[in-house]
């Protein structure tokens, strides 16, 4: 299983390559000197699926498929086939065939690209594993409920809430934040 990590702000933190079968509690992230703790408490189903991030333990994971870096110019190669033929510039054999290798190259990528696991939360993301049924794709809904703070003061779901009391005699009568 490679786990591809992010930081508070969703970028790419560093990558892991484990065995999940081992389930290691403390990782070391490659090509760096920080060590990972991995929360493997209830991240297995009984069929060994993941069930939960074992980076955060936020329970909503959603499936993804994983395109590889050459999908973009294959598109804009597609896009500009589509663009030919729609000029009735494509009557020549050789471009017939070069738009007819972009489509098939489309469709390869589009049947070969692997699925992949990502943590609504923290955005971590998980590869070359076995992904369950019952893992769904992207949802809007749940993803509102772990979506980033708009402003970094206002809590979100990793960052600790704050209670606000007001005590007339102990602060003044100004507001004072309690845990």
């Amino acid at each position: 299983m490679l786990i591809e990590l992010r930081d508070a702000e969703r970028r790419k933190d560093g990558r892991i390559d484990l065995d999940p079968a081992e389930r290691p509690t403390r990782v070391h992230v490659q090509g760096s000197d920080r060590e990972v703790f991995l929360d493997w408490d209830t991240a297995l189903d009984d069929a060994g699926h993941l069930r939960r991030c074992v980076v955060c333990s936020c329970p909503d994971l959603f499936r993804t498929k994983a395109f590889p870096q050459v999908t973009g110019f294959v598109v804009v190669l597609a896009f500009a086939g589509a663009v030919i033929g729609a000029l009735g510039l494509a009557t020549t054999p050789p471009i017939l065939i070069a738009m007819v290798l972009v489509l098939v190259a489309d469709i390869a990528i589009l049947l070969l690209s692997r699925e992949r696991l990502v943590c609504h939360q923290c955005r971590t993301s998980y590869h070359d594993l076995a992904i369950a049924r019952y893992h769904r794709r992207w949802d809007r809904a749940i993803a509102e409920r772990h979506a980033p703070p708009d402003n970094p003061r206002r809590p979100g779901p990793w960052l600790p809430r704050l209670r606000w009391i007001r005590s007339s005699t102990a602060t003044g009568g100004k507001k004072r934040s309690i845990a």
